[in-house]
């Protein structure tokens, strides 16, 4: 796809990193879109050397000016956005009788408004590309639990904007899909599992090796994994898949 341009939010670290530098194979330019600049650079030099060029946009997706801002510097430097990827957005696990309202609009704020304002933004031009858009939900949208009220709140609301945004897209030629993976192990896992570790009477390593079998499943899932599912949802292969939630999550969820 010569001169094909995909963004990607969440893009600094974890699943965001691994999908921008997967696309970097596929798109001749990679945008990416989180807040910390000195991260983006790092993921921007990975792109740049698996073949793509990379833009590098420093923004909070949570501020209402955000959208805009990204889809102006991305047309003003490329002319054209053909997939766009929302995957920015960490919703802490906290006990759903603990949690402020500060925590749930913060999280709402990020990881459901951010991608909806910049999926509308960004539609002018995904519909003139006939391009494609991937939402990130998680597992948690159909397997919520009290430490995940939030979390799983959010995803579910995720998975059903992204079925919306799919029937729109019949009719402009785009297409819309959500994404929920299980237990990945992302930087943001690890810390948590650095805490949780010592108050369990484990190492670190000794946490990693048995927590997911709490989760139902062989092992946590790798980054680079669900950029693979990303990479397939945006490319050529999947122009006839649009409306669908897929779970990538070693088998946790265990309804059909």
């Amino acid at each position: 796809m010569p001169d094909s341009v995909a963004v990607v939010t969440g893009a600094s670290q974890g699943i965001g990193r691994s999908t921008a530098i997967r696309l970097a194979r596929d798109f001749a330019h990679v945008v990416l879109v989180a807040r910390s600049r000195s991260r983006l650079e790092d993921t921007a030099s990975r792109v740049r050397a698996a073949g793509a060029e990379a833009l590098a946009v420093d923004l909070d997706l949570a501020d209402r000016s955000a959208a805009g801002a990204v889809v102006a510097r991305t047309r003003e430097a490329f002319g054209r956005i053909d997939a766009l990827v929302n995957i920015a957005g960490a919703v802490p696990q906290i006990d759903l009788f603990e949690m402020t309202d500060e925590q749930w609009d913060a999280g709402m704020e990020l990881k459901l408004h951010g991608a909806r304002r910049l999926t509308v933004a960004a539609w002018p031009a995904l519909a003139e590309a006939k391009g494609s858009v991937v939402l990130m939900s998680g597992n948690t949208a159909v397997s919520p639990e009290p430490a995940a009220a939030a979390v799983g709140t959010i995803n579910a609301a995720i998975a059903a904007l992204a079925k919306a945004f799919s029937e729109r897209g019949i009719d402009d030629g785009v297409s819309v899909n959500s994404v929920l993976p299980g237990a990945v192990m992302t930087g943001r896992r690890r810390s948590f599992l650095e805490k949780w570790a010592p108050s369990h009477g484990m190492t670190v390593e000794e946490a990693i090796d048995r927590f997911p079998g709490r989760a139902g499943i062989a092992r946590f899932g790798q980054p680079e994994e669900i950029a693979e599912l990303m990479a397939f949802l945006v490319s050529p292969a999947a122009r006839w898949m649009t409306g669908s939630a897929l779970r990538m999550d070693g088998g946790e969820v265990k309804a059909v």
